[in-house]
């Protein structure tokens, strides 16, 4: 238990969250019964629950706590900040230094001509914003019809309406509306699904040639934009095939589609660059969004950033007296600026980037030795994004039935041995902090092992699988 450790009542809170608090992606079927486990502590990659048991902290947060837990000059830089000035707005033509300091530094480090940042407090703000700009651009610009989005099945792009529309994970979308004729959206490029015996480039040509089939169904004078994530996060941390981004990124610009590129996982440092688009995959997009690791999730924060080609359109005004009528009341917050900037000046001193590059093809190779076992079909991703697919037959790539939840049962048994892992559907995902070093990437992985095993003789005894 970590030393500094406050007590705490561990029924009452949970008690008082599940009878009060609505939590994302509840399962209700559950929740009433099981509650939730209350994280209380953190520290470095490890997070602590109310009882004091120890785990690491396999997914992050959720994809954001990039500096890792605890880190009193990120605490001091905040609480410096709050002393100077809480909070202020940005409207009407107001400013504060952390706002000007990040937006600056954003530019800086974005690649080309992406100068221009728009803060917000979440990814799918960031998505919202950067969808709604666009619109604007193109009616600037007198081009009023190009208004629909080219998404794909399988991305993740958030859980505001327009965000969850543009989101292609079908799961996601149960109960729930989507803005209609909107979003259209086309096939993932999942190399492990790819039909057998096509490779890897033509299997690449054929999901390029879906995007411009579809802006050619839908009139390139009505499409606006494509997004996409550089290596698909929540749908199955999927890995493009090599030239995917060039290719759709040529297919856009040929047609007049602006290409957003959600960075709000890959950015700040998960696969070992502060944005991977131009360093990881060689292409310039018109617009990055990006959040989580921007602030390393201490607190929310997210930017939009554009390149000088729309904001050289957007910031002529209309007409006289008009102005930019879009904006939140926490755009360009001091606090969660100063938090930013904090986090970007430790992740260059302790050059993070470098460790992630270092060390992320070690925590790749580990977790690759797990192919060994029968149930693991792949396991995919980069550096400090990866994925393992688990199957009920490795040969066909049959998954198990949704009800045996085997993603589910791989993360029970992890967290009972000291680990979080993420499952989603058959899939479990990891996203550490990127502080983890080798010996605790080799206990993150004797863990899977250990709780793959488990899991293969739970499901073996439960008449769910014969091996």
């Amino acid at each position: 238990m970590a030393s500094n450790m406050k007590k705490y009542n561990t029924e009452e809170l949970w008690r008082k969250d599940r009878d009060h608090n609505i939590h994302p992606w509840t399962n209700f079927a559950s929740f009433k019964e099981e509650g939730s486990l209350v994280m209380s502590h953190a520290e470095g990659p490890y997070v602590y629950d109310s009882d004091g048991n120890q785990f690491i902290d396999g997914i992050g947060g959720l994809w954001c706590v990039n500096i890792g837990y605890g880190r009193e000059e990120m605490a001091d830089a905040i609480a410096d900040q709050i002393k100077q000035i809480p909070y202020y707005s940005t409207f009407n033509h107001l400013t504060t230094p952390p706002a000007a300091n990040l937006a600056a530094k954003l530019a800086e480090l974005a690649p080309g001509s992406l100068n221009h940042v728009f803060f917000g407090t979440g990814g799918s703000m960031a998505n919202d914003t950067a969808v709604r700009i666009i619109h604007f651009y193109f009616n600037r610009l007198g081009k009023k019809n190009k208004k629909k989005v080219i998404a794909r099945t399988d991305g993740y792009h958030g859980s505001t309406y327009l965000a969850m529309s543009m989101t292609g994970v079908t799961f996601d979308h149960q109960g729930f509306d989507l803005a209609p004729d909107l979003v259209h959206h086309i096939p993932a490029p999942n190399c492990y699904r790819r039909p057998e015996g096509m490779t890897e480039e033509a299997f690449c040509d054929a999901k390029v040639a879906d995007l411009e089939n579809k802006i050619l169904e839908l009139g390139p004078e009505n499409v606006a934009c494509f997004i996409a994530e550089p290596i698909m996060g929540a749908g199955g941390v999927i890995v493009p095939p090599k030239g995917y981004h060039q290719k759709t990124r040529e297919v856009c610009s040929k047609y007049d589609v602006l290409y957003i590129s959600d960075e709000v996982v890959t950015g700040f440092g998960r696969l070992g660059h502060f944005f991977a688009s131009e360093a990881v995959f060689g292409f310039e997009p018109d617009v990055i969004t990006c959040a989580k690791g921007i602030s390393s999730g201490y607190l929310p924060l997210s930017a939009t950033i554009l390149s000088e080609a729309i904001y050289d359109v957007i910031s002529v005004p209309q007409a006289k007296g008009a102005l930019f009528t879009h904006g939140f009341t926490y755009s360009g917050h001091p606090v969660v600026c100063a938090a930013g900037v904090k986090n970007i000046e430790i992740m260059e001193r302790d050059d993070i980037c470098g460790h992630v590059r270092e060390v992320g093809p070690y925590f790749e190779s580990q977790l690759k030795a797990l192919l060994d076992y029968p149930i693991v079909g792949d396991v995919r991703g980069s550096h400090f994004m990866m994925c393992i697919e688990n199957v009920a037959d490795k040969q066909t790539k049959e998954i198990f039935p949704p009800e045996v939840a085997i993603g589910q049962r791989i993360a029970h048994h992890c967290q009972k041995r000291g680990l979080i892992v993420r499952p989603i559907a058959h899939l479990n995902v990891m996203s550490p902090p990127l502080i983890l070093d080798r010996a605790q990437i080799d206990t993150m992985v004797s863990t899977l092992r250990q709780s793959i095993e488990a899991t293969m003789s739970e499901l073996k005894a439960e008449g769910l699988w014969s091996g």
